[in-house]
């Protein structure tokens, strides 16, 4: 009982510490623009925001699916349900703390499924690498077809492009460095930790071994596609966002991605980087702001719904294992 009783709480004193912290952003505005934002919630047509938790769902289980090919490739025949059900937990826990949920998937795969963490670690790495990779092409799209508006922005805020660049070639030579010491050097604490992180590698590397590979990379692909289409969907929700064109559309995205990825579970900083972006473009930033609330609030709850269910019927599923 105890022991349930903590598991609880692991989860529960985190949202409510996020909702706090919510409260307190929500506090600092003005209140003309908050009366501005409860007008655009007030106005907005909800079925597209149902439509895009929909398409939310179906990246969910495209995730879960995937993991899969690489589990298998190790020799691990796992329940899809347990994918699901862990692959809807880590959501969760990332809104507590950011990338805390990959842990968790992991912790949870090896008690329901018996797969040895750092293997399991492994193959979620490999994944958020390849998200990685997915994620920096959409940025390259992006950044390229908007290239005049984000100069002129990089400008106005005293950001030499040069010095980008700089910092950009930087980061890939120590990236090179870093590569070619860990694959050539015999140094004894680089032949330690490859041989305590060899199961982890061995998960990494699921992805270049596998058979199914191009099965894998293709849900890979659908993943953020139905992420691109979820947020695509929610600007048919306010009027003021219903034009837009689909270059800024990914712009927005691309920044709320990285808000995200960035926080845990871009909290507070979604609605803001929205806002920013959308600004480049003569959007209002009430609406801007309403708009980021408006997605990241049905994602969250989406993400909080969702978790909560999987934590519950997790060990039901597993009751005779």
């Amino acid at each position: 009982m105890k022991k349930q009783i903590r598991k609880w709480l692991t989860i529960l004193i985190p949202l409510f510490i996020g909702i706090g912290i919510i409260y307190y952003q929500y506090t600092t505005l003005k209140p003309d623009e908050i009366d501005k934002i409860k007008a655009s919630f007030q106005k907005a047509n909800y079925s597209y925001i149902v439509l895009s938790l929909l398409v939310a769902c179906i990246g969910y289980w495209s995730r879960a699916y995937r993991w899969k090919f690489a589990l298998n490739h190790l020799g691990y025949q796992t329940q899809f349900y347990n994918n699901f059900f862990t692959v809807s937990v880590s959501y969760l826990v990332n809104l507590t703390v950011p990338r805390s949920g990959e842990i968790t998937r992991a912790a949870l795969l090896k008690k329901y499924e018996n797969v040895p963490f750092d293997k399991a670690f492994g193959t979620i790495v490999a994944e958020r690498i390849i998200d990685l990779l997915i994620f920096l092409l959409f940025v390259f799209i992006g950044f390229i077809s908007q290239f005049d508006e984000i100069y002129s922005f990089l400008l106005s805020k005293n950001v030499s492009l040069q010095t980008l660049i700089y910092y950009g070639i930087a980061a890939v030579i120590l990236g090179i460095i870093f590569l070619l010491i860990w694959i050539y050097a015999e140094w004894p604490i680089i032949l330690k930790l490859k041989k305590k992180l060899s199961g982890l590698i061995e998960g990494m590397t699921t992805v270049v071994k596998m058979k199914s590979k191009w099965k894998y990379l293709f849900h890979s692909f659908f993943i953020w596609i139905s992420y691109l289409t979820m947020f695509y969907v929610a600007i048919f929700a306010l009027p003021e966002t219903s034009e837009i064109s689909f270059d800024i559309v990914i712009m927005g995205f691309i920044f709320g991605s990285l808000a995200v990825g960035f926080s845990n579970g871009g909290l507070g900083a979604y609605p803001f980087s929205i806002a920013l972006i959308f600004s480049l473009y003569g959007i209002s930033n009430d609406i801007g702001i309403a708009f980021g609330w408006l997605v990241w609030t049905s994602q969250t709850i989406l993400a909080i719904l969702l978790g909560l269910i999987s934590y519950v019927l997790l060990p039901v599923f597993n009751r005779n294992k």
